[in-house]
């Protein structure tokens, strides 16, 4: 998923000759916390957030110009940046939104924070078997029978209970991403554990033709 399938198309924004007030109404009627500020060609020249108008209303600033975040000291991405670069930017900085760009600079929406604990929502109502199938396209030459049998047997190495690749593959029909996160232990685990049946699969595979 890139960023501009993320995003929010529908975004407020104001000028730097917007007075200070105006973006306050703006932002209050719309309910949010931040807004970019663009020029006449909608290229972002800056970034402000409520408590930036607070303070300005408070100091007897007059112009958003005058409270507003230059474009150098903010946090976007581009339009078909990867999404998960919204979330590692969002939780390192401690963003509520961040502006999207495209190739010139124009902001065409804004990722929130919303947006992005609701794209995760409804990922983890994804079956894993989904994922399996992606994993089997992305591994040319691997059929759905050799995924299987790796991953019993990486399920068998990390339990410590054996289970048949027919059941496996049962069990990862019927349960949703999410619940593999928590019965894995964690999205690293789960993921680690992919990687793991990944390289068994590949490496039987080539064990084979060697024989």
């Amino acid at each position: 998923m890139k960023a501009k399938e993320m995003m929010d198309k529908n975004f407020i924004y104001v000028y730097p000759e917007n007075t200070v007030a105006d973006a306050s109404i703006k932002m209050e009627n719309s309910r949010r916390f931040t807004t970019p500020v663009v020029n006449e060609e909608m290229r972002l020249v800056g970034w402000i957030t409520s408590l930036d108008v607070t303070k300005g209303l408070r100091e007897g600033k007059k112009i958003v110009s005058e409270i507003m975040h230059p474009k150098e000291e903010i946090r976007y991405l581009h339009e078909n940046d990867p999404s998960r670069l919204s979330v590692i930017e969002t939780s390192k900085h401690k963003l509520i939104s961040i502006p999207v760009l495209n190739e010139n600079d124009v902001v065409t929406g804004v990722i929130r924070s919303f947006d992005i604990v609701d794209t995760l929502s409804s990922l983890y109502e994804v079956k894993v078997s989904k994922i399996y199938e992606a994993m089997e396209e992305q591994l040319k030459g691997v059929s759905w029978d050799e995924l299987m049998e790796a991953s019993a047997i990486i399920s068998r190495r990390t339990t410590g209970k054996r289970i048949k690749p027919e059941d496996y593959e049962r069990n990862i029909k019927n349960s949703t991403f999410g619940e593999a996160i928590w019965a894995t232990g964690g999205l690293e685990r789960f993921f680690t554990g992919l990687i793991a049946v990944g390289e068994l699969v590949i490496a039987r595979k080539v064990g084979k033709a060697r024989k």
